[in-house]
C-alpha cells in the first residue's frame, strides 16, 4: 500500500536542507562512537559496583544526552530502562537551568519528576565545551536499598510514596568539583546499606568515563560541526522509524491484558486497554480506558509505562535502529493521569516496572493483527522475592532480589522457539543474571537446585522458552521475604498465539524447619522466616506460537530426550507417541494421534 508522507513543518524542512550538507558516513561514525562510549560507561559499572543487582543482574542503563536532555545514545543493560533516563534528564536540565557548572554531579530518583522507580537512582554529570553546556553523561542503577519502611525498597504494604523510599528530586552532591558533604550525608543517612553509597560512587565514575569520551568527540569534530552531525543523526533515526511505521498497514488495532491483585483487595484485576493507531508514518499508543490507580503499590509512573511501550515497540521494528530521541518523533503516547499506568502524586508506584509484562502483552495482542510474524507469544510474568536479613558469617545485613530464580522463558515466534530462562521482558538476561558461587558468597544461602523446568514451555509449532526451578536453604537471621509479582493466576500464564498453548504458572513455596509450608501471595511481606527454611520457586515458561501438532516430530523427540518435555506431554500436547523404554517414536501411533486431531 503506497501512502503519501505527512506534511512537515518549516523547521523540519530546514533540517532537510542541512542534511544535504552533512556527510552520512560521519553521522554513522559519530553514532557508533556514542554507542561505544555508553558501552564503556557500562563496563565501568560492571567492574566497579559491589551489589550483584548491578554487576551480575546488570540492572542499569548508561547514556549520553544533549544539553536539553534529549537522548543522544544509550545502552540498556536491562530492557525496562529503555526510556528511564531522558525524562529525568529533561527535568534536571529544566530545574537547574543556568545553574550548572563543570564538576557538578546530580542525583535523581523521584518518580513524580521523570523517574521510573524509586530504587533506580540516576547520576547526571554535565559536559562542557569551554563555558557552554553541550551534553550530559548519565548512569541509572537499581540500588539495594533506598530507605522507606522495608529494607530493599519493595513494600507491598505501602499506600503512599513516602512509605516506599527516600524521594530524591534533582539535587547536587558535587558542585564545581567539590563534594557537598551535608547533602551527601543527608541522602545516605536515610539509606540502610553502605553498599549503596559505594555503588553511587561507581555510577559517578561511569559518568566521568562518559564525560571524557564525549569531550574527545567534541575535540575531534569541533562543537559546531558535532552539533550539526547530532541533529542529522536525530533526523536519520526519525526517517528510519517512520519507514518502519509506514510498512505497517494503516488502521487501529486493539489489545488488552490484566495485572492481578493490587496487594489490597483479594481477587482484584487491573485492566490495560490499548488502542494502537497507525496513520501513514506516525503511530499513536492510547491507554485510555485502563484501570484507575490502585490504593496499593501496583501503579506505574508515566516514565515506567513509556519505557515498557518503547522496549516492546523496538522488538517489532529493525533491530539496528540507533537509540536516540529521533525514535520518539513519530510516536505519540496517550496515557491519562490517574490510571494505574500513570498514577497521580503521592501514589505508591514501586511495582510500576513490573507492570511491563502486562503492558507488553497488550501491545503484542494489538500488533498480532497487523504484524503476525513479528510478535511473540506471551513471556512469563514477573514474580520476584526479595530476601533481606542478617548474615551471621559476616555480621552484616544483606539484601537480594533473587534474579537467579525469577526468570522464566520468552514466547515463541514465527520461525523460532522462545528463549529458555531468558528472564522477563522487562529484565532479560538469562543464566548470567546471578552466578551460583557468587550467590552463596553474597548471601547466607545454600543452593540445592537450579535447572530447567520440564513441561513449563507452552506447546506450539514453535514452543515457548523453558522456565526454571530453584531451591535453596536460607541460613540467615532475622530474615524477611517480600513477594512482588504476578503470574500465579491461570489467566496470567504466558499466553499462546495462533493455536499455541500457555506456559506454566509461577509459584513460590517456603518449607519451614518445623514442617510448616507457606505459599507466597504475589504481593506480601513474609516476616520472621526461620533459619533452615527451604525456598522453592518455579518460574514459568513462555507461550507457544502456532499449532503444536505442526511441530516436527524430531524436534519433539529431541526435547523429550533432553528431558525438557515429558513423554506424557509429547503425546498430549504434540501428538507424538514416544516409547518410554527405547525413546523411539512410534510412527503409526503418532500419525493416528495427529491425523485424528485433538
Amino acid at each position: 500500500m503506497r501512502r503519501s508522507a505527512p506534511k512537515r513543518d518549516a523547521p523540519m524542512r530546514r533540517a532537510a536542507g542541512t542534511r544535504r550538507r552533512i556527510d552520512p558516513v560521519q553521522v554513522a561514525v559519530v553514532q557508533r562512537r556514542l554507542k561505544s562510549i555508553t558501552e564503556e560507561m557500562g563496563l565501568t559499572l560492571l567492574r566497579t559496583t559491589r551489589s550483584p543487582i548491578l554487576n551480575e543482574a546488570r540492572d542499569f542503563v548508561t547514556g549520553l544526552y544533549d544539553a536539553r536532555g534529549r537522548m543522544l545514545e544509550q545502552t540498556e543493560y536491562i530492557p525496562v530502562l529503555a526510556f528511564a533516563l531522558q525524562p529525568a534528564c529533561e527535568n534536571v536540565a529544566r530545574f537547574f537551568g543556568d545553574d550548572v557548572h563543570p564538576g557538578d554531579v546530580i542525583l535523581h530518583n523521584d518518580v513524580f519528576s521523570g523517574g521510573n522507580q524509586n530504587n533506580d537512582v540516576a547520576v547526571f554529570k554535565p559536559i562542557f565545551d569551554g563555558r557552554r553546556l553541550v551534553a550530559w553523561a548519565a548512569c541509572k542503577g537499581h540500588q539495594a536499598d533506598i530507605g522507606g519502611a522495608v529494607q530493599g525498597g519493595y513494600n507491598p504494604e505501602a499506600r503512599e510514596v513516602w512509605q516506599e523510599a527516600l524521594r530524591i528530586p534533582a539535587v547536587k552532591v558535587y558542585e564545581r568539583g567539590r563534594l557537598r558533604r551535608d547533602v551527601w550525608n543527608l541522602v545516605f543517612s536515610n539509606i540502610r546499606l553502605k553498599i549503596v553509597e559505594e555503588d553511587i560512587k561507581a555510577q559517578i565514575g561511569g559518568c566521568t568515563v562518559g564525560e571524557r569520551g564525549f569531550k574527545a568527540l567534541v575535540a575531534r569534530f569541533g562543537w559546531p560541526r558535532l552539533e550539526a552531525l547530532l541533529e542529522a543523526l536525530f533526523d536519520s533515526t526519525e526517517r528510519r522509524v517512520r519507514k518502519e511505521i509506514a510498512a505497517i498497514p494503516d488502521g487501529t488495532y486493539r489489545g488488552e491484558s490484566y495485572a492481578f491483585y493490587d496487594g489490597v483487595t483479594e481477587g482484584s484485576k487491573m485492566k490495560i486497554a490499548l488502542a494502537v493507531t497507525v496513520r501513514g508514518e506516525e503511530i499513536t499508543f492510547d491507554f485510555t480506558g485502563s484501570a484507575p490507580q490502585t490504593p496499593g503499590f501496583v501503579n506505574a509512573p508515566y516514565s515506567a509505562t513509556a519505557s515498557a511501550l518503547l522496549l516492546t515497540f523496538l522488538m517489532l521494528i529493525a533491530a539496528d535502529i540507533p537509540h536516540n530521541a529521533g525514535i520518539l518523533r513519530p510516536i505519540r503516547i496517550v496515557n491519562p493521569e490517574g490510571s494505574f499506568l500513570n498514577a497521580r502524586f503521592p501514589a505508591a508506584t514501586t511495582f510500576g516496572n513490573s507492570i511491563t509484562g502486562p503492558t507488553s502483552d497488550a501491545i503484542f495482542r494489538a500488533f498480532a493483527q497487523a504484524l503476525p510474524q513479528m510478535v511473540t507469544a506471551g513471556w512469563n510474568r514477573f514474580l520476584g522475592f526479595a530476601v533481606s536479613g542478617h548474615d551471621p558469617r559476616k555480621q552484616r545485613p544483606y539484601v537480594d532480589i533473587l534474579f537467579l530464580s525469577l526468570k522464566g522463558g520468552s514466547g515463541g515466534t514465527w520461525m523460532a522457539d522462545g528463549y529458555d530462562h531468558i528472564g522477563l521482558i522487562n529484565c532479560a538476561g538469562g543464566i548470567l543474571a546471578q552466578d551460583y558461587e557468587m550467590f552463596e558468597i553474597h548471601d547466607p544461602h545454600f543452593l540445592v537446585k537450579h535447572e530447567y523446568l520440564a513441561d513449563s514451555a507452552g506447546a506450539g509449532r514453535w514452543r515457548g522458552g523453558l522456565g526454571v526451578e530453584t531451591e535453596f536453604v536460607i541460613d540467615g537471621e532475622n530474615v524477611t521475604g517480600v513477594a512482588f509479582g504476578d503470574g500465579v493466576e491461570e489467566e496470567a500464564r504466558a499466553f499462546g498465539f495462533f493455536g499455541g498453548k500457555a506456559g506454566a504458572a509461577n509459584s513460590i513455596r517456603l518449607d519451614y524447619p518445623d514442617g510448616t509450608v507457606r505459599h507466597a501471595k504475589t504481593k506480601e511481606i513474609m516476616r520472621g522466616i526461620p533459619r533452615g527454611t527451604r525456598f522453592h520457586q518455579r518460574a514459568g515458561g513462555g507461550g507457544g506460537y502456532g499449532d503444536p501438532f505442526e511441530r516436527p516430530v524430531e524436534q519433539v523427540l529431541a526435547d523429550v530426550r533432553n528431558e525438557l518435555v515429558s513423554i506424557e506431554a509429547a503425546r498430549a500436547d504434540y501428538g507424538v507417541w514416544i516409547d518410554p523404554e527405547t525413546l523411539a517414536v512410534d510412527a503409526a501411533r503418532t500419525a493416528a494421534l495427529r491425523g485424528g486431531g485433538r
